[in-house]
């Protein structure tokens, strides 16, 4: 097992296969590396070099009780790159994944970052605010902290029903998809999770943005149930070299139940 030990004794489990260009993928909440099984394995056949980390706190990296926020995510996945010595990376990040991405490539990814890919993605912001109107009520996010810390096995059992849009009509349950997405959750920490929230859901990303002058590939389904679609055209306005793909009737999990689609959009953009 691959683990690396970050500055303040974290260990970070990742998976590093292939040679190659190099495509880093950070994953969702409450997630692991493992959800990007279709990723890896069409990317690595493709001959790209396919790295994928577990976040602090999320599958098996270290449980720790510090550092559940965006800057210590993003400064976990620079002393990685630092470490495997990746340069002309392409980083692809799904939800959480996403942000973690933009606050990685604007902060620390200049010289070692080409492209990006944000899929489904937390940025510009998703609270609700004064200068955000549109974004989601604190509630929201509240009522998933509170099923988080207090009933976490019930309540990851049943999350994947509106992430996968599996509540749709005509939809049917994987049952696979929804016990792996559980076993993926479930093995990472709850305080790890809980204090996530806030950093998915109240970092600000606008000024990352902007500052951005790589080309950005925004994804987003406009069937998205858990992040709003009107994220994506607006993180895609703030950026010097963003390209929007929105797909009709696609959730939040399309990179599983959709890879297909999804790994052939990123791949003609990465080209």
């Amino acid at each position: 097992m691959s683990t690396f030990t970050v500055k303040d004794g974290t260990e970070i489990y990742y998976k590093d296969w292939g040679t190659g260009q190099p495509i880093v993928f950070h994953h969702g909440w409450p997630l692991s590396a493992d959800d990007w099984d279709a990723q890896m394995m069409f990317f690595l056949q493709k001959g790209y070099r396919v790295i994928a980390h577990d976040r602090r706190g999320h599958g098996r990296s270290s449980q720790t009780s510090e550092g559940n926020n965006m800057e210590t995510y993003a400064s976990d996945i620079a002393q990685l790159v630092e470490a495997l010595d990746l340069k002309d990376a392409i980083h692809v990040g799904h939800s959480t994944g996403g942000g973690e991405v933009i606050r990685y490539a604007a902060k620390y990814g200049k010289g070692r970052i080409s492209k990006a890919v944000i899929i489904s993605a937390v940025p510009p912001i998703m609270v609700q605010s004064e200068s955000n109107p549109e974004g989601v009520p604190l509630s929201i996010f509240d009522e998933i902290r509170n099923g988080t810390a207090f009933t976490r096995s019930q309540y990851f059992y049943d999350f994947p029903i509106p992430f996968y849009g599996w509540n749709r009509e005509g939809q049917i349950v994987q049952e696979g998809i929804k016990q792996n997405w559980w076993r993926q959750g479930m093995m990472g920490s709850v305080l790890a999770h809980y204090e996530g929230i806030k950093a998915f859901s109240e970092t600000d990303f606008r000024e990352d943005l902007k500052s951005l002058d790589i080309p950005v590939l925004v994804l987003h389904g406009e069937d998205d149930q858990i992040v709003p679609y009107h994220q994506a055209p607006k993180s895609a306005a703030l950026l010097k070299n963003g390209k929007l793909i929105s797909y009709p009737g696609f959730s939040h999990g399309m990179p599983t139940i959709n890879a297909e689609t999804i790994n052939n959009d990123i791949l003609d953009f990465i080209k």
